[in-house]
């Protein structure tokens, strides 16, 4: 609470509710829009108690939002096709899932990976603005990594909404103890950076509130680096700990840094031990990809073929 969702980091799906709790939620907002009379698209923020199942509604949202075109993306679930298609009357049994082609409007999306959203922020361009987030959304966009692991997206979220980020980096420099407890954009690596001096996921979790779940998640991570950093070249990483962090989301240029070698070495290396990327494809019953769809995602197994431009 006091963080506006852009301004949030977002996992989907759910990492740290009970099914309960998520099927209570769930039936609260069938009732909600029921009895609001809503038809189309709708979103619903909650307020969750984590010590009890107390909740509260904070906001109800009967339009498209920022939001809602990363979950399309995410579950490869056509929100605003079907919402149109709601509002002119056609029911969602009648409605084609336009992503899969195979599947119905009225099945609700599974989820064999993990989603990860991160913001991008860009308060260099204005001095005066005050970096601590709050209540009022100060990113200008967003990025969103898929794995099969959380630490695998996380990762490669963080690369991507700054090309200046390997990943999960202790790169923080400011006073940590301040920047846990009054968050900006640079929390996340202040953490990498508590990490790296001691800090503990339960002193954390007392600073900052964020679910242990997540910071056992970093925490394994940070061990992960520096368990990569006691090898004195790459020809010391095994096949067991090469696929243990690409499953943890380190690129090679990322594990380059700690061994002393190149992007490139790093590749032969990983590619000698027989750990290639795999793609796979959103919710979808086809037995190949077709043509036509724009969802897919890589992750990292020790064995199988390997893609023509696997770049780590």
């Amino acid at each position: 609470m006091g963080i506006h969702t852009g301004d949030s980091i977002v996992v989907a799906p759910s990492q740290t509710l009970t099914n309960e709790e998520y099927h209570m939620l769930r039936s609260a907002a069938i009732r909600v829009v029921q009895h609001l009379g809503i038809v189309g698209e709708c979103n619903i923020q909650y307020a969750l108690n984590p010590k009890s199942q107390e909740y509260i509604v904070i906001e109800v949202n009967p339009r498209l939002s920022r939001s809602s075109a990363l979950a399309s993306k995410a579950t490869g679930y056509p929100l605003a096709f079907v919402a149109a298609k709601i509002a002119v009357g056609v029911p969602l049994s009648r409605i084609q899932n336009s992503v899969t082609k195979s599947t119905l409007a009225c099945f609700e999306p599974s989820l064999d990976y993990i989603v990860t959203k991160v913001p991008r922020w860009d308060l260099a361009k204005f001095k005066q603005v005050d970096p601590h987030l709050g209540s009022s959304m100060k990113s200008v966009g967003e990025v969103m990594a898929i794995g099969r692991t959380w630490e695998e997206s996380i990762q490669k979220a963080l690369r991507m909404v700054d090309t200046s980020n390997n990943g999960f980096e202790p790169k923080f420099n400011g006073d940590i103890d301040e920047e846990l407890l009054r968050p900006t954009p640079q929390r996340i690596f202040a953490i990498a950076s508590a990490f790296d001096r001691g800090y503990s996921v339960d002193k954390i979790h007392e600073m900052t509130k964020i679910d242990k779940w997540f910071l056992n998640k970093l925490f394994k991570i940070s061990n992960m680096r520096n368990n990569l950093k006691d090898n004195k070249s790459i020809a010391a990483v095994d096949l067991t700990k090469m696929k243990q962090a690409k499953q943890s989301g380190f690129s090679d240029k990322q594990i380059g840094t700690y061994v002393k070698a190149t992007e490139k070495e790093v590749r032969a290396h990983r590619k000698s031990l027989g750990v290639v990327p795999h793609v796979k494809q959103i919710d979808t019953l086809a037995a190949e990809f077709p043509a036509k769809t724009n969802y897919l995602y890589m992750t990292y197994n020790a064995t199988g073929s390997d893609i023509p431009e696997d770049k780590g």
